[in-house]
């Protein structure tokens, strides 16, 4: 479907439908309706919304359960800070397994959030009141003093937040599909905006502000009409005067996040990469191949064991990588069933393994001396390995070949790793107003209408503006694992436009299946930090960072390399006139170029596991 050329900025031109009544989108697995927790069993005590106070006289609101005991007996404390709902099932559900283990739980809603007081905006508050709240829970008269965290998206951020402000009872944390940068893969990637999350999470979360600005005073409402929530109508974020200026008053971080497209002061006070020095305490990082946060996930552990502040720190580093992630649990993810061995844990489980390892010293699997299990997909099982990447990982390249009509699946693309000699570049036409469409991959947060996880390729395969490069039916299994990146040799008839790339998983049936992607934006190929647009018709070497997996290419299936310059809505598009992101109003059509001989030798570089 063309989207026409309309003089509404790009960013808004996907036409992103909220209905605050119901804030209807699922959150991902993370974030389900709500539905009635189990009772509680007679040995859990529950003290529902205890105050705390922050430094600056905030009040926020937990929920409490612990052990019914003596008077004189303590407990590790596990705490939980969310801006979804300290009631949520998901949330609740849990603790009724957690307790009778020996801990006291502590479900928080942050700051602005639910029953908590203040203003909601993310991550501003989460290292103050992060450490206020660790030192609170430390000193209630059931703890024996230790704290951990659990919980995954922002509240995986919230842990790391507060693990760097170093509260001294703060022991350990295990986050759960977070990023380590709010900026690059958070709001942003390789310079594009993550339009599909970025909208679908900050409506949701609009949801709750609107219902309190409603409640706390019914004069300051901007254009929100005197109707019970359950009635309030859709809108379009965005669209029109009006609904920017709510938006202003319900999300004004969506705009702040528009206003800074660079990697400036702004993102860097609150990201997780400018501050793993001070990372303090061992962490278990969980993750999820095809979650939206699992590049954030590979460099929190990465970062925190090369640049903790303690020998903690750097040497109790944990990481687990399973499938889905935001893009959902089980055995089978998107249209891949992925055996029985992808149900082998739940993140109860693990929060439980992880913790009576390291506050009880009970030896289980976390004691080995193997921090690392990662979901070998193809293979299907999971396996421990001494690091990440993987020391034995062979960094291996495989050239970009064609006759020049690398075009769509019916092409001559190919790949080798053979060195390419005197070749015909690839040429396509990326226009704005018929972008590639995204098919699954790391999306969130609404799975009604755009699902996640490994889909079938071959539609978008099939179009000229996506070149195709295949290697295969290989003759034996072919093991990547570790980090993806596309080294390529480009140009542009525009001065700026994005080039994206995905490694793709093709059966002998021909099923197409995503295993990860990336996208850079042309104007940030040099830093994230400024922008600097091209020169139309100069070649630039570029890298392309598609995060990492862990695949085993069985015999007889191919591997597959696609490139384009769009993948619409996960990301917006590029106009390709050099406007910023919040006022671009206007597009043209690029004529894309990908150089591939012995002078621009373009490939695709792959962590490649030995037999």
């Amino acid at each position: 479907m063309r989207l026409g050329r309309a003089a509404v900025p790009s960013v808004f031109r996907f036409k992103f439908v909220l209905v605050l009544a119901t804030v209807s989108f699922n959150f991902s697995p993370l974030l389900r309706a709500q539905v009635q927790p189990p009772a509680a069993p007679s040995d859990i005590v529950i003290q529902h919304d205890v105050p705390m106070k922050t430094r600056d006289g905030v009040t926020l609101y937990a929920d409490i359960y612990r052990p019914k005991s003596s008077s004189d007996e303590k407990f590790p404390v596990i705490l939980m800070r969310t801006p979804y709902d300290k009631n949520v099932s998901w949330a609740v559900s849990p603790v009724f397994r957690m307790v009778p283990r020996g801990y006291v739980i502590i479900i928080q809603d942050v700051r602005g959030r639910y029953t908590s007081e203040g203003e909601w905006y993310p991550f501003r508050h989460e290292q103050a009141d992060g450490f206020d709240t660790v030192e609170w829970a430390a000193a209630l008269p059931y703890s024996n003093g230790k704290v951990g965290m659990m919980g995954g998206s922002y509240v995986g951020a919230t842990q790391m937040q507060a693990a760097i402000a170093q509260p001294p009872h703060l022991a350990g944390i295990a986050p759960n599909v977070t990023a380590s940068n709010y900026h690059d893969g958070w709001t942003y990637q390789g310079g594009a905006f993550e339009q599909w999350f970025d909208q679908n999470w900050t409506s949701q979360l609009a949801g709750n502000t609107l219902q309190r600005l409603i409640d706390q005073n019914t004069d300051a409402r901007v254009g929100v009409p005197t109707l019970p929530l359950a009635n309030y109508p859709v809108f379009n974020f965005g669209q029109l005067p009006a609904d920017a200026q709510l938006t202003a008053e319900i999300a004004p971080y969506y705009l702040d996040w528009l206003a800074h497209p660079d990697y400036d002061d702004y993102w860097k006070q609150w990201s997780i990469e400018e501050h793993f020095s001070n990372i303090a305490v061992p962490m278990l990082q969980v993750g999820g191949w095809y979650d939206i946060f699992n590049g954030g996930t590979l460099r929190n552990y990465m970062g925190a064991k090369a640049r903790g502040s303690t020998e903690a720190a750097r040497t109790q580093q944990h990481l687990l990588i399973e499938i889905g992630g935001h893009a959902g649990f089980g055995r089978r993810i998107g249209d891949v069933d992925f055996g029985p061995h992808a149900v082998e844990n739940g993140y109860t489980d693990v929060i439980l393994d992880w913790y009576d390892f390291l506050f009880k010293g009970i030896k289980n699997h976390y004691a080995t001396d193997k921090p690392v299990t990662l979901f070998v997909m193809g293979a299907n099982e999971y396996r421990q390995e001494d690091d990440w990447p993987p020391p034995q990982a062979q960094p291996t390249k495989y050239f970009l070949h064609s006759a020049g009509k690398a075009n769509s699946v019916r092409g001559n693309g190919s790949l080798s790793t053979s060195a390419p000699k005197s070749e015909p570049a690839d040429v396509y036409v990326y226009d704005p107003a018929n972008p590639a469409p995204t098919v699954g991959g790391p999306l969130c947060c609404d799975q009604e209408h755009m699902e996640p996880g490994p889909r079938d390729q071959r539609a978008v395969e099939n179009r000229d503006d996506v070149l195709v490069y295949s290697i295969g039916p290989l003759a034996n299994d072919l093991e990547v694992t570790g980090p993806v990146t596309a080294t390529l040799f480009v140009k542009s008839s525009a001065v700026d436009t994005d080039f994206t790339a995905k490694l793709v998983d093709v059966g002998a049936d021909g099923f197409a299946q995503d295993l990860t992607e990336g996208i850079l934006r042309m104007r940030y190929r040099d830093s994230p930090e400024r922008s600097n647009l091209m020169n139309p018709g100069q070649i630039y070497q570029i890298s392309v960072d598609l995060w990492g997996t862990s695949n085993v290419f069985l015999r007889g299936h191919s591997l597959r390399l696609e490139i384009s310059s769009s993948n619409f809505p996960r990301f917006d598009r590029n106009l390709n006139t050099g406007e910023e992101i919040k006022f671009a109003r206007h597009d043209v059509s690029a004529t894309n170029t990908i150089l591939h001989d012995a002078q621009h030798p373009s490939a695709l570089v792959l962590s490649v596991i030995p037999k």
